[in-house]
């Protein structure tokens, strides 16, 4: 075999017009190189070389890499191909067989878990517990012969059947731990098995080793979906499911499709296409954009039509451009899902949708198009705000360029002006970046869990000490919240007061079938806009009236559990709640204020002469409201020690 890093290091430097140059009159044209399809022995300049991505007929349809070429070409292996690549390149390659002193120590728990994954396929085909299992899989149209190719097993109820044969097999409870079959009991020295009345995937790592395992629910219950604990072995941010099976086909493609589930591959695969991975019911991480890369430069996301897909698919999006990727979408109809649509409309249909894949930032802008967001100056702001973050995510500098064209093109604004936005943003001053709101998770967001950029916490390294705001005014957020949790008879005046700050800053959304996101990004709180407290009070909002400690607890994580608990521990800490929630309403209408105030003169830039005059009017009416206002202090609130 040839080390993936060789075969990176080779695609990277084989001249691809050279090498296709010697089978094919090419002719430079502009940034591309053209010439008659080799394939289906075309006349015209139909065929079309990239420098550093690849070639592609459109006519007959034919791409792929460089290695495709020379494969297809040539009738050789992919082996042979990398070989002849690298020999034009100048770079020597051998293939080796891989070498280590002694046995790898990984070795133990790749074979424990393959024999617990015979054990689980057993289950599901030989046992009286696996016909629920069984009849699921007729159900969804999963014959045994596909089950089988996936290796697809199931876990009953009664984990002590699984610890009996692999105790009989020489593991020790202390291996089946490690491996995170078995849960230990809390207060107890009993063992419970991880997955119970589970169907059983089992995850395998790029070299083909069982590493891990997801198990989907039969009956009711929560989570649906889970996944192996974390183990020397499994990392699932680093994994992707059927990266080891789906490889060679990738290479040969040079495309690789990502869904988002389980089912979604393995139906996939079914209808013909082989090179298909998923993140396995997790957004897409660094390290798996990564590992693909290793691969293809190509994408094709499909993912779910519904809003949470959509909202997956842009944020996998952006990531991936920002790696050097080429990424484009599949339109699925309205209500369907890969695994869906491949059962009902076969692999020819499904091959169609992929070649018809667009250009995720086209797809952004068809989006926006059809639901009229280019129609007036304010929802073209809006609009434009949608599409800069992913012109900032293309890393290449030619993409980044036809984007910006692009979106000046749809909007109908200057080049100019998108191009100075863009600067601005990056360089975190100018209008539109005075209004951005941290969301959970975002590791720019300053300060907002207590620390510099990419501090949010882990739970292993919460920061210490009292929780400090990273947004400007955060103690009327903390005022509120403390007034709504330790005296409850406020909380329905206060969710009603901020519900009118929120219409007021609410944007026009288009409609991807979510009630919290627009589809492009996080749901985040308009009122309240730390991340922390504004996790506090999205589940305050949840629970109801009950105020119940536990069920607000479920919806928050670690750092957000010790900030709600800092906040109802002092009941004493506010005086006087109703001049406090006065004064602190008003700081917050005084911040919407501002905010407002900052995105009618982002709108200047856009605007026409008589556009200008109305957006003048606008603001000085509400620099008029903010100066009604006032400020305030804080004096009739007491510091909590």
């Amino acid at each position: 075999m040839i080390p993936d890093e060789v075969v990176e290091q080779v695609s990277q430097q084989a001249d691809i017009v050279a090498i296709i140059g010697e089978h094919v009159k090419l002719k430079k044209t502009g940034s591309v190189w053209r010439g008659p399809c080799p394939f289906h022995q075309g006349k015209g300049p139909n065929f079309s070389v990239v420098p550093g991505r690849g070639y592609t007929c459109f006519v007959c349809g034919e791409k792929g890499s460089v290695f495709t070429f020379l494969q297809k070409r040539l009738g050789m292996s992919f082996v042979d191909a990398v070989k002849l690549a690298g020999a034009k390149a100048g770079i020597e390659v051998q293939e080796v067989q891989r070498r280590r002193e002694g046995p790898d120590p990984r070795e133990p728990l790749w074979e424990l878990q393959a024999a617990t994954s015979e054990f689980f396929q057993k289950t599901l085909w030989d046992a009286p517990q696996g016909s629920a299992a069984r009849d699921y899989l007729a159900s969804r149209d999963v014959s045994r012969d596909l089950a089988t190719r996936f290796g697809l097993g199931f876990a009953s109820r009664d984990g002590e059947a699984l610890r009996t044969y692999l105790h009989g097999l020489g593991y020790d409870d202390a291996r089946l731990t490690a491996a995170g079959l078995y849960l230990p009991l809390e207060g107890s020295d009993q063992l419970k098995a991880r997955f119970r009345d589970r169907l059983i995937f089992p995850i395998l790592d790029q070299s083909g080793h069982t590493v891990g395992f997801g198990g989907r629910l039969l009956g009711p219950g929560e989570p649906k979906y889970l996944n192996s604990a974390e183990s020397e072995v499994f990392n699932k941010g680093k994994l992707l499911y059927h990266l080891g099976a789906a490889r060679n086909a990738i290479r040969k493609d040079d495309r690789v499709v990502i869904v988002e589930g389980y089912f979604d591959a393995l139906r996939l695969v079914s209808v013909g296409v082989e090179g298909v991975v998923a993140p396995m019911g997790t957004a897409l991480t660094d390290a798996q954009a990564e590992l693909l890369g290793r691969f293809t430069r190509q994408v094709v996301l499909c993912y779910d039509s519904d809003g949470p897909g959509q909202k997956a698919t842009f944020r996998a999006a952006d990531l991936l451009l920002a790696k050097g990727f080429v990424v484009r979408v599949v339109t699925l109809p309205e209500g369907e899902d890969p695994d869906t649509f491949a059962r009902s409309q076969g692999g020819a249909a499904v091959s169609r949708l992929l070649d018809e894949a667009m250009d995720v930032f086209d797809r952004k802008v068809q989006l926006l198009e059809r639901a009229g967001w280019f129609a007036d100056l304010q929802h073209k702001r809006q609009a434009l705000d949608r599409l800069l973050p992913t012109i900032r995510a293309a890393s290449d500098p030619v993409t980044r360029d036809l984007y910006l064209a692009r979106a000046a093109e749809a909007a109908g604004v200057a080049r100019e002006a998108l191009v100075a936005e863009l600067h601005a943003v990056r360089r975190g001053s100018g209008p539109r970046a005075a209004v951005q709101r941290p969301s959970r998770g975002d590791a720019t967001a300053p300060d907002a869990y207590g620390g510099g950029p990419g501090a949010a916490p882990t739970r292993d390294a919460l920061p210490t000490g009292p929780y400090r705001s990273g947004v400007e005014q955060g103690n009327a957020e903390q005022v509120l919240l403390r007034v709504v949790l330790t005296q409850p008879m406020w909380r329905d005046h206060v969710i009603e007061e901020l519900g009118k700050l929120e219409e007021s800053e609410r944007p026009a959304s288009v409609d991807f079938g979510g009630d919290e996101t627009d589809g492009f990004g996080e749901s985040a709180s308009l009122a309240l806009r730390d991340p922390v407290y504004g996790m506090i009070y999205r589940a305050l909002l949840m629970v109801g009236e009950a105020l119940s400690a536990e069920a607000i607890a479920e919806h928050l994580d670690p750092l957000a559990i010790r900030v709600y608990e800092e906040l109802r521990a002092d009941p004493q800490a506010v005086v006087d709640a109703r001049a406090s929630v006065a004064d602190a309403l008003r700081q917050l209408r005084g911040r919407s204020v501002d905010a407002r105030l900052r995105a009618l003169e982002s709108l200047l830039p856009l605007a026409d002469a008589a556009e200008k005059d109305a957006l003048t009017l606008q603001i000085k009416r509400l620099a008029d409201e903010k100066r009604s206002l006032g400020v305030q202090h804080w004096g009739m609130v007491r510091r909590s020690r």
